[in-house]
């Protein structure tokens, strides 16, 4: 007797039919996009055709969508991860925009930073410099504390309350501290 071709065991319309909406409200979530969403959805629900010898009959189909789903996902983020890391910078004339590297003026840069001395200035000559000591000269608590004749918590102290004062300095309507301060330890 000739060997009878396996069938693929039909995936039950019904049951996957009432899992396209938790699906697709699950898709939202992953990628927060209902345009992405809907691209994963069909993603998913091509992968679980291709792949429904797998799915054991009478199981939770729902809960074999998900894992489908969630592993295509998966897949497409590491890929993604994996092209952006080999993407040419010459792509423009592989049919892609031309690709821009942001790049500030460095006028602002200039005027923050003298923003910046002039508060640095106001500060109290003992949060200055300790301030100064540990940003510019990258000098450890301790090695700040032994030059001062300090203990070690006065010079975290008075550090703290320079980088706060800073912060206040730059958060009234501006973006923020335009240079990080470094913390030393």
């Amino acid at each position: 007797m000739p060997a009878t071709p396996r069938s693929d065991p039909p995936l039950p319309q019904p049951d996957l039919l009432a899992a396209l909406p938790r699906l697709r409200r699950y898709a939202r979530v992953l990628t927060g996009d209902s345009s992405r969403a809907d691209d994963l959805v069909q993603e998913a629900l091509a992968r679980a055709w291709e792949k429904r010898r797998l799915w054991a009959a009478g199981s939770d189909l729902r809960a074999w969508l998900f894992t489908v789903m969630h592993n295509v996902f998966v897949n497409q983020r590491a890929l993604a991860r994996h092209e952006k890391q080999h993407v040419s910078l010459d792509a423009e004339g592989e049919g892609h925009e031309a690709w821009q590297i942001p790049v500030r003026p460095m006028q602002y840069a200039r005027v923050e930073l003298m923003e910046l001395m002039q508060h640095v200035g106001r500060l109290p000559v003992d949060q200055r410099e300790v301030l100064l000591l540990a940003v510019v000269e990258e000098m450890r608590y301790e090695e700040i504390a032994a030059m001062l004749g300090i203990p070690v918590g006065t010079v975290m102290s008075r550090l703290s309350r320079a980088r706060e004062k800073l912060r206040a300095a730059f958060s009234d309507g501006s973006n923020g501290v335009p240079a990080s301060l470094k913390v030393v330890k």
